[in-house]
């Protein structure tokens, strides 16, 4: 009986893990490099915008074993939103064989999304001599789109980064505007204070003038 529940404790916790990896792998995109299989995605889902993230890669091999020896310039990615692309972002493993921590096989890029939105992911390199080039973008069936965060802020709502950029833009504007205002009300002043001085000289010079005759 012994034998049978721990039998049964170790199917149950099996079909556990692979709900998990499961899910996980919901959360990604599939490729496909040769006989090397890629999942693509975010780190950490759901994604929200002016939060650190990461672009993940878990690799494999056709047998299902992870590639644990990837370094920075095997892999890159070119991450796209709104019509702003950014620089090549390198990997790093998430992982450490040695002390037996992370998944291995698992590579990110570290990311902080500033927008809410469709984000699309170009990722370009090799694996052990074989070729890499893919993109996919955030949808249903792939990875989640960056969603904005005061949905789940609380007590207070705090403004995202683009939002600040806004504000910051809109004072900036009130700023050179007050300053160019200043600038037009300071010449009309000296010049006011000009013709008063060439009157007060006029006025002193007729005066003399009058003495004079």
């Amino acid at each position: 009986m012994r034998i049978n529940t721990r039998l049964c404790a170790a199917a149950a916790l099996a079909c556990a893990l692979s709900l998990i990896v499961a899910v996980t792998a919901l959360a990604h995109v599939q490729l496909q490099a040769g006989s090397y299989r890629i999942a693509l995605g975010w780190a950490s889902e759901p994604t929200y915008a002016g939060e650190l993230n990461a672009i993940q890669v878990l690799v494999s091999d056709a047998s299902g074993n992870a590639v644990t020896d990837l370094g920075p310039s095997d892999l890159q990615v070119v991450v796209s939103v709104a019509g702003q692309t950014s620089q090549p972002l390198t990997f790093a493993p998430a992982f450490d064989q040695a002390e037996a921590v992370g998944t291995p096989g698992d590579y990110r890029a570290p990311l902080i999304p500033t927008v809410p939105g469709d984000y699309t992911f170009h990722l370009t390199g090799t694996i052990h001599g074989q070729a890499v080039d893919a993109t996919a973008t955030s949808s249903d069936s792939t990875f989640d789109s960056v969603q904005d965060p005061s949905a789940v802020q609380f007590p207070n709502q705090v403004p995202t980064g683009a939002e600040l950029a806004t504000r910051i833009q809109s004072v900036d504007a009130r700023v050179a505007s007050a300053q160019s205002s200043a600038m037009l009300v300071g010449g009309a002043i000296g010049v006011v204070g000009i013709v008063i001085a060439l009157i007060a000289l006029f006025v002193a010079w007729r005066a003399r003038q009058a003495k004079v005759a």
